[in-house]
């Protein structure tokens, strides 16, 4: 598990909005004139909103723009989720001048499509759940050491107070952090997400709270274990009022038909909260990894998830679907720097890197196509 760091190379790897965005963005929205009108349905409401972070193949803005215009007809949400930007803070930058220049735009953007907004903060490594993030540990420091957690703080507060998302989340896969890390960093995660809840709190009541748990790790999978259940997560950050998951099972599992039915459900009511997928996808090609492990799979068991996928949503009652990637990744346009476990999620898109659809696009279109409960 840490050896291959699952999802978090696409968080830290994957395109993502710059400050060049916010102008490229402005002129997409002028001259684009995208209509978001759907089929009207005829089947059964869906309890779930669907979406997508921003993304790309490559990282080339006019690829976001072209995955953009894609994927916002067939979304209702839109998560943005990124690891908090320590360099930039630690050299001085404000939080609010960075939220401002990065996000600001692309969550107007979002509104004017009517799609609610998920925002959600990793203060530790994206990378590596046994680890302080790389920025930290450059310089020595640790989101254990308070300064660095008033740092969090503030960056949470301006995240809440120029975004106004109507959903937050303050720490990622909590329990995998508990599991991997030093005692001192998961404190540390703590101690800042239950700080920077309380402040945001104070500011905007109304704003939804949550963490993420990474679900093979509650469901025993990478322990060799049974269901470990998620009590610890439920007593150590209180404030919560709803629960993203995070779910990869491609690791763990050979087919998409052995996930439990109750494999969303039944989190959802040992916690008694609301649930939704803050992250999570199905490889679309076999990949050959370490120490011989294969992963077997292909377009049409990607798109067998994505239908196992909607049918566990539903038994739980789920609020939303994220994946952090439309596209796949053009592992040929990434730079050497980046590590050679990203392959491990560089064929989850619903599209492939020329922006064609696989068949697990057309089992997303179909979920879209239902009508959505009218209180999400």
């Amino acid at each position: 598990m840490e050896t291959f760091t699952w999802y978090q190379c696409l968080r830290k790897y994957s395109a993502k909005p710059a400050r060049v965005f916010n102008y490229i963005l402005y002129i997409f929205i002028l001259i684009s004139g995208i209509s978001c009108k759907k089929e009207s349905p005829t089947v059964s409401n869906r309890s779930y909103r669907m979406g997508f972070q921003i993304s790309g193949p490559a990282n080339d803005y006019n690829t976001y723009i072209s995955a953009l215009k894609i994927w916002t007809l067939r979304a209702d949400a839109a998560i943005i989720s990124f690891e908090v930007p320590w360099d930039s803070l630690l050299n001085g930058e404000t939080p609010e001048t960075y939220v401002s220049n990065t996000y600001k735009s692309l969550t107007e953007y979002y509104r004017s499509l009517n799609f609610k907004v998920w925002v959600y903060v990793d203060p530790e490594n994206g990378l590596n759940r046994s680890s302080d993030a790389d920025a930290l540990l450059a310089r020595g420091k640790s989101i254990a050491h308070a300064d660095m957690q008033q740092i969090y703080i503030r960056y949470c507060l301006a995240l809440d107070s120029i975004l106004h998302p109507d959903h937050m989340g303050f720490a990622l896969e909590t329990n995998l952090i508990r599991l991997s890390a030093p005692d001192s960093i998961y404190q540390g995660v703590r101690l800042a997400a239950n700080a920077a809840a309380m402040a945001v709190t104070l500011r905007d009541p109304v704003v939804k709270m949550s963490v993420s748990i990474q679900l093979e790790t509650a469901w025993g999978y990478l322990t060799g274990s049974s269901y470990l259940g998620i009590h610890q997560d439920l007593s150590d950050f209180p404030f919560i009022r709803e629960l993203g998951l995070s779910s990869y099972p491609y690791f763990n599992i050979t087919s998409p038909s052995l996930l439990p039915d109750n494999y969303y459900s039944r989190i959802q009511q040992e916690s008694n909260l609301p649930v939704f997928i803050s992250e999570g996808g199905w490889t679309s090609q076999t990949i050959t990894g370490y120490n011989g492990l294969i992963i077997k799979s292909d377009t049409r068991i990607q798109a067998d998830y994505l239908s196992k996928q909607n049918r566990l949503l539903e038994n739980a009652g789920a609020l939303a679907v994220f994946q952090l990637t439309f596209t796949d990744l053009d592992l040929g346009s990434l730079p050497p720097t980046v590590p050679v476990s990203i392959k491990y999620f560089a064929y989850l898109g619903l599209v492939d890197i020329q922006l064609m659809g696989k068949p697990s696009l057309v089992t997303w279109d179909s979920a879209f196509k239902r009508p959505l409960l009218p209180d999400r």
